[in-house]
């Protein structure tokens, strides 16, 4: 007779897990209305681009520079088919395929751009917010000067500049140009909460019992201030899917040989409208604003979400007891 094992017990480091997991997502189960209905919504919008990414060598049936197959050249502006259900380009290129793999190119770059504006915002928003002095205004003067001018005009010169040199232009020099544009506004943003909360309290008390400020900052400045960052990640997320495809569609992005780029096929696809050739930009461009909408409800349904000052939360139904004769006769005198 097989002996069954019981269950690992769970051990107080992982229970403390399971609630601080609890705890993160409390705010999200207790969603209700409209920022329930948003959060969920892009979600399950992102979640289906993020699957065309994956798995986007078994969902097309060809490669996005792919022009013939069989030996046998695909027509060129030939109109959605049993072949090619989006139609060709004037390059006999699949637009389904393009449309597909322009899903794994954008949240690439996209992914890359947050994550290194992330690494660099941050932990400048953190030193400068929490130490002040000369490093403070120095760090504030040339992130303003940054903050000044527009995403696209920064984007544009960083994205030439690296196009003419070793780099070339590829994936990375996308992402460079996108991460220079957003770096400004994460400095401010936790810049601004550490100022007000190295003044608390709690931060006073563990600098009184001989905490580094390296210790302060990650244990008591860091998760304070952090909240905020999700929302604003999410937002710019989807900000920078317009400035990727605005890069695109000037000719700065991505080379058409190292990867599928919609706002590139949008821009080729301008002459085409002219000659009532419709589906060469209709696909790519539907593709970048059902994306950029997806990102922007999670952002905002994660924004109403968990700030605390528009938050909404969901409440049962109280029931009372009913009063009985003796009580409310008392009541009454």
């Amino acid at each position: 007779m097989a002996s069954t094992s019981a269950p690992a017990p769970i051990t107080p480091h992982g229970r403390a897990k399971l609630i601080a997991l609890g705890r993160a997502t409390k705010p999200i189960r207790e969603a209700s209305g409209m920022a329930r209905f948003m959060f969920w919504t892009g979600v399950g919008i992102t979640l289906f681009f993020v699957a065309l990414a994956i798995f986007a060598p078994l969902l097309s049936r060809y490669n996005f520079t792919q022009y013939a197959s069989g030996g046998h050249r695909f027509p060129q502006l030939g109109h959605p088919s049993s072949a090619h259900w989006m139609g060709t380009t004037v390059q006999s290129s699949d637009v389904m395929s393009r449309v597909v793999y322009g899903a794994q190119t954008e949240l690439e770059v996209v992914a890359i751009a947050l994550a290194m504006s992330l690494s660099v915002g941050v932990p400048l928003g953190l030193i400068s917010g929490y130490f002040g002095g000369i490093l403070d205004r120095a760090l504030v003067l040339l992130m303003d000067a940054l903050f000044a001018f527009p995403y696209l005009l920064i984007a544009i010169v960083i994205a030439f500049v690296l196009a003419t040199s070793s780099i070339g232009g590829g994936i990375l020099t996308a992402a460079i140009a996108i991460t220079a544009a957003y770096v400004p506004l994460y400095f401010r943003v936790v810049r601004n909460h550490v100022i007000s909360v190295r003044e608390e309290p709690y931060v006073d008390a563990a600098r009184a019992l001989g905490a580094r400020p390296r210790t302060v900052i990650r244990k008591y400045v860091f998760f304070n201030v952090v909240q905020n960052v999700p929302p604003i990640a999410t937002l710019n997320a989807a900000d920078a899917i317009l400035l990727l495809a605005s890069l695109g569609f000037l000719g700065y992005g991505i080379q058409p040989s190292q990867g599928a780029e919609w706002g590139y096929d949008v821009s080729r696809a301008v002459s085409d409208a002219a000659s009532g050739i419709w589906w060469t930009g209709l696909f790519p461009g539907l593709a970048i604003v059902l994306l950029v909408t997806g990102l922007t409800l999670l952002g905002e349904g994660l924004n109403e979400t968990l700030n605390p000052v528009l938050r909404q939360r969901r409440f049962g139904r109280f029931e009372f007891d009913e009063r009985e004769p003796r009580e409310e006769a008392l009541l009454d005198q």
